[in-house]
């Protein structure tokens, strides 16, 4: 069995996926859709796969955008060449994979939806308390132990040394935030996908997949519940990175009765992000578990903000 992880890096990378879905000559202003008018927004996101296999590999993929938090599916395709048949089954953390056979040779996959999601940044808890462990509810055990990446038995004294001493709450998971985002440096290159949060302590690199592993392992550490989620995160108001389109990873803690979605990676609140799949760390929500040799030759994703096409200049000055 093989699992290609959520975020990974890859040897063959292109260009961004997706391009906007907008109007000719909309380049000037800022980008209108009508959903914005009901506080949404319109996202067009997706990803396709490229394989190269000597036979026909069972596999179960999770890409399909999660209809939760605010967040509803629109309309969502699937495309397999070779053609396949689908089933879909629900795992225990409620994500929704689909199995499938990739075709022998060389095959493609591709997945891509149209949701609608707040046109708010995430919401801030500031203030929000943390639990005794005592009080809480007995399915959330399970997020304050290590896990396959996120050995937060080993790093319990680094965790203490450096947090101990902020207030507790949602202010001692932004410290763990800040620093995580500011100690550990983004680079594609020097990520490995077995990689764990003693690891990436200890390298000070790694992808977002890494940073928000640390994070989880930190917050576990503090006897914070925390879960590792991955999705698509459009560049809604924000400059876009160099770096080609990715899946996105974060994490949500559990604080005052509730959980809150925090961005070690980015370390700011954002708009639109669609969450793909929850779990304890990147193996329990890998994109795609293949139940023989399959080889990924190529792999673009894409999360854009729909402009409708009928849009006008009086809309762009809205």
């Amino acid at each position: 069995m093989t699992a290609i992880v959520a975020p990974s890096p890859r040897a063959a990378r292109i260009e961004r996926g997706g391009e906007p879905i907008a109007a000719p000559g909309r380049e000037q202003g800022p980008p209108y859709s009508a959903a914005r008018d009901r506080g949404l927004v319109a996202i067009r996101v997706g990803c396709e796969f490229r394989f190269a296999t000597e036979l026909r590999v069972p596999a179960v993929v999770l890409v399909r955008a999660r209809p939760d938090g605010g967040v509803i599916v629109e309309r969502e395709t699937w495309h397999v060449q070779p053609n396949a048949s689908f089933s879909d089954l629900v795992d225990i953390y409620g994500n929704r994979p689909r199995r499938v056979v990739i075709g022998a040779g060389k095959a493609s996959l591709r997945y891509e939806a149209e949701v609608t999601a707040s046109a708010a940044l995430d919401e801030s808890g500031s203030g929000a308390v943390q639990h005794s462990v005592e009080d809480l509810p007995g399915e959330l055990l399970i997020y304050l132990l290590a896990s396959r990446y996120c050995l937060s038995d080993t790093l319990s004294d680094s965790a203490l040394d450096l947090f101990g001493t902020s207030p507790l709450g949602w202010e001692r998971v932004q410290a763990v935030c800040s620093w995580v985002h500011d100690n550990v440096r983004f680079d594609y290159g020097a990520s490995r996908p077995d990689m764990t949060s003693v690891d990436v302590f200890q390298a000070k690199v790694g992808v977002c997949r890494d940073f928000a592993h640390l994070a989880i392992s930190f917050c576990r550490a503090l006897n914070i519940p925390a879960r590792y989620v991955f999705g698509y995160l459009p560049d809604i108001e924000v400059a876009p990175p160099p770096e080609p389109m990715d899946f996105c990873a974060w994490m949500e803690v559990y604080l005052g009765g509730r959980w809150w979605t925090f961005d070690p990676r980015n370390n700011a609140r954002r708009i639109g992000r669609v969450a793909v799949a929850r779990g304890r760390d990147a193996m329990d929500v890998a994109m795609v578990t293949s139940y023989g040799t399959l080889l990924l030759e190529e792999m673009t994703v894409w999360a854009d903000e729909i402009i409708p096409v009928s849009a006008t200049g009086e809309d762009r000055l809205r």
